[in-house]
């Protein structure tokens, strides 16, 4: 794997671009995941024979009756007037020995929801919320006022165009939770994986309507290993079961975490062709650094040190964006916040917003954008390419998506990824459109497709939310 030294330093540089901007749980998260230990590494190199090889069946499922209707959200505080779709939030029990329980958000379309596919939102970390950042933040039907107690409407929301659950997953997630503390510190991608497949089956019990629904499975960062090992069990069970259970159709990931490995040197090509980083200190990484190594190299060690005095204090989510500071004044000129998780976390806080969402379970702990109770990730594969080879093969509609301003999972990271692949070219590189203006690029590969989106940083739908809200529609379609 790598070595501790390196990443100790990695992680420095990046943490003192985040430290002032609460936004950046995400890659703050991640950070710490790539700079877990070596001993990792065997289970993340078995960990799809694992998967493969161990039966889901039987899984949990209870009785749903009434539950729909007991989940239905009467009216979030300070919600604008005339929302004209119906929204549910609350408990789902996947494991009632254990006493855990994961927390979901569901935001059903406001025109034609019977018609419209059912999409599932994962973000990553691993360990932070979809409802937080996804919902709140991103392409949930309300952002949160400076005021942190009340919300304006996103009119790029993504329920235009689907009906969407935000899952905050694993338990110790947000409001999710186990009554058997051990379980946050067995938490890794198959526990999680298997979880979220229970929670799904239980979910279509308590909301049948949709279970010959259209499914599709979207997220961003670490989702980009929680998406193709959900959409992988999906798979593996629907066959195993002789039935189609979820009827999934695809999956999109953006600015996804799929290849340890290849986002590492990544990571330090995209700062240096975004002039972050001196020609020298470049030159010196690429000399010096062997991110796949376990062996300490004390010149790799001073490269990355002098990249991280040139980087500067800036947001690696969005290297153009500005920062979360109390002593500026920029915070409502620009779009999006970057103050805005701090609205989030405090309305999310607020008892009546508890009360509202139905999470009446008394944590003792806070509502968080990431989680600070999941301790040791027991699990992940060090690629999750065989997967996502293997979800092609199957004919699952596979797309990659990259805001091109992230600096964290970069869009050269998703390039490289897909190089190795080795998938033949089916369309050429092109621009795309909203509103007249270049949204991004797209590129055609076999059993593949991804978009770049212009200006967006890491929550691409928070950076660009009409753009994003393009190619998330052109993704249901199958084509731009």
């Amino acid at each position: 794997m790598r070595n501790s030294t390196l990443f100790s330093l990695l992680f420095s540089c990046f943490f003192f671009s985040l430290c002032c901007s609460k936004s950046s749980h995400e890659a703050t998260q991640l950070l710490k995941f790539n700079s877990s230990p070596k001993s990792l590494k065997i289970l993340r190199d078995n960990w799809w024979n694992l998967i493969r090889n161990i039966h889901q069946f039987p899984v949990y499922v209870s009785s749903q009756d009434g539950q729909m209707e007991a989940d239905k959200i009467e009216k979030l505080p300070g919600q604008p007037e005339d929302v004209k779709f119906d929204q549910y939030s609350g408990y789902v029990t996947v494991d009632p020995t254990k006493g855990r329980a994961l927390f979901y958000y569901f935001v059903e379309a406001p025109q034609d929801s019977s018609s419209k596919p059912l999409v599932l939102w994962l973000n990553g970390g691993p360990g932070c919320s979809s409802l937080g950042a996804g919902a709140m933040r991103e392409l949930g039907p309300f952002r949160v006022n400076s005021d942190g107690k009340t919300l304006y409407a996103n009119e790029a929301a993504w329920n235009n165009v689907a009906n969407v659950i935000f899952l905050e997953s694993p338990a110790g997630v947000g409001f999710s939770y186990s009554n058997t503390s051990s379980d946050y510190q067995n938490t890794g991608d198959k526990s999680t994986a298997d979880d979220t497949y229970t929670f799904l089956i239980n979910w279509l019990e308590r909301f049948p309507q949709y279970k010959n629904r259209d499914f599709f499975i979207t997220g961003e960062s670490y989702a980009g290993h929680y998406i193709p090992e959900l959409a992988a069990l999906i798979l593996k069970n629907n066959a195993a079961n002789k039935n189609t259970i979820i009827q999934l159709k695809g999956i999109a990931m953006g600015n996804a975490y799929v290849d340890g490995d290849t986002n590492d040197k990544a990571t330090y090509d995209y700062l240096w062709s975004h002039a972050l980083i001196a020609d020298e200190t470049y030159s010196n990484i690429q000399s010096n650094c062997n991110f796949s190594s376990s062996v300490s190299n004390a010149d790799c060690d001073e490269a990355l040190t002098a990249a991280q005095n040139e980087i500067g204090n800036i947001d690696m989510y969005d290297i153009y964006a500005p920062i979360c500071s109390t002593s500026s004044n920029i915070k409502a000129s620009v779009q999006p916040d970057p103050c805005a998780s701090d609205y989030v976390d405090n309305y999310l806080n607020l008892a009546e917003v508890q009360k509202a969402l139905h999470a009446t379970v008394h944590l003792p702990y806070p509502w968080t954008a990431c989680s600070d109770v999941i301790g040791y990730w027991n699990d992940a594969p060090a690629t999750l390419l065989p997967t996502i080879q293997d979800l092609i093969h199957n004919g699952l509609r596979v797309w990659f998506y990259s805001g091109d301003q992230d600096s964290v999972v970069p869009v050269t990271s998703t390039r490289y990824s897909i190089k190795m692949l080795k998938l033949p070219v089916e369309s050429q590189w092109k621009p795309w459109y909203t509103n007249d203006q270049v949204g991004g690029y797209v590129i055609g590969y076999k059993g593949l497709t991804l978009a770049t989106v212009r200006g967006a940083g890491h929550l691409v739908p928070s950076y660009q939310p009409e753009r994003a809200l393009t190619m998330f529609s052109s993704f249901l379609k199958g084509k731009f």
